[in-house]
């Protein structure tokens, strides 16, 4: 499937107990390679590194990215950085922008200071689809971005923006990877600002009717777990052509809120109607991925469709629910 790296290699991933980056971790870890993972626990889980945390291969650092002598200590003879570490959530991030700033700004620049110190080989560094903002090409290109909707976009903004520069002035070698509406096994659902998919199974699975902010008519590139995992092996054995440059990682499908709801009630049999609730502020209306700049430069090549990804994702919760349901009874 891949051009292999050196099995002598070392990976560090920031942020490696949260939801994509467990997945990075045990998908390297399976794979033969050294992984380090660096966590503050803020939202990660350390129950999502279960199947690896005790594996010679894997180590686990309890930091905080927003403390420069942490993030050297944890890239001590690391060979690639693949930078999850950030808070998530549109609307949470306008109730705190200040949070944000020093947790994916500031966290952020300390992981490029630390890796330029280091002498890394490469840092990966996980954007957002939220950077297009209210732009009205469709579908997203980049170079085709709008004006920043919330602090959360913006913040992902800047983190291109001093990628570039460490990149261009400080020979620090940085890929971004714009994500669009990652899903699959092991997503939170629990908490008001969970990502849409894990939020409406769960909620169906308890017998209650979802929310939707907004008509239901705006539409999403959900990408599969998988494909952004692969992404990241890709940005790392990618060519020097890529290098300072960021790339939308998608599935290249829209898919409308409705229609998401509509699949999700059929499989569980659900007959009620969501709740329509008034639109949240810095929502993008509708995002899709134009993924042929990834294919170009990266070799990136959605293997998991939404459908296929949809289907795993409700098999995957499906069994945990019962797994619950055994455990209580």
């Amino acid at each position: 499937m891949y051009k292999k790296i050196d099995l002598k290699k070392q990976f560090l991933v920031t942020g490696g107990a949260g939801f994509i980056g467990s997945n990075i971790c045990i998908e390297l870890v399976k794979k033969g390679y050294r992984v380090r993972c660096l966590d503050n626990l803020s939202t990660g889980s350390i129950d999502n590194l279960k199947e690896i945390i005790f594996l010679p291969n894997f180590e686990f650092i309890y930091g905080d990215i927003r403390n420069y002598s942490t993030c050297d200590v944890a890239m001590k003879d690391i060979d690639y950085v693949l930078h999850q570490a950030a808070l998530g959530s549109v609307p949470r991030s306008f109730k705190n922008p200040q949070m944000y700033c020093e947790n994916n700004v500031m966290g952020f620049l300390n992981i490029l200071e630390a890796a330029k110190k280091n002498k890394v080989l490469r840092v990966i560094y996980a954007s957002s689809s939220s950077v297009y903002g209210n732009s009205l090409t469709m579908p997203k290109i980049e170079g085709t971005e709008g004006m920043i909707l919330s602090p959360y976009a913006l913040t992902k903004k800047e983190n291109e923006n001093w990628a570039t520069i460490y990149t261009k002035y400080y020979e620090v070698e940085t890929i971004g990877l714009r994500y669009f509406n990652v899903f699959g096994r092991g997503q939170n659902p629990h908490g008001m600002y969970a990502a849409v998919i894990p939020k409406f199974i769960k909620t169906i699975q308890e017998g209650n009717r979802p929310e939707i902010y907004g008509d239901g008519m705006q539409s999403r590139d959900f990408t599969y777990i998988n494909n952004v995992v692969s992404a990241n092996y890709l940005a790392c054995i990618a060519s020097k052509e890529a290098v300072g440059k960021y790339f939308n990682i998608a599935s290249g499908e829209r898919i409308f809120l409705n229609s998401l709801y509509k699949i999700i009630a059929e499989f569980y049999d659900f007959k009620e109607e969501p709740i329509y609730l008034e639109r949240r502020t810095g929502d993008v209306r509708d995002s899709f991925a134009d993924i042929s700049s990834a294919k170009q430069y990266l070799g990136y090549k959605p293997e998991w469709s939404f459908t296929k990804g949809l289907e795993e994702t409700l098999n995957w919760y499906n069994k945990n629910q019962e797994k619950e349901r055994s455990n209580i009874s």
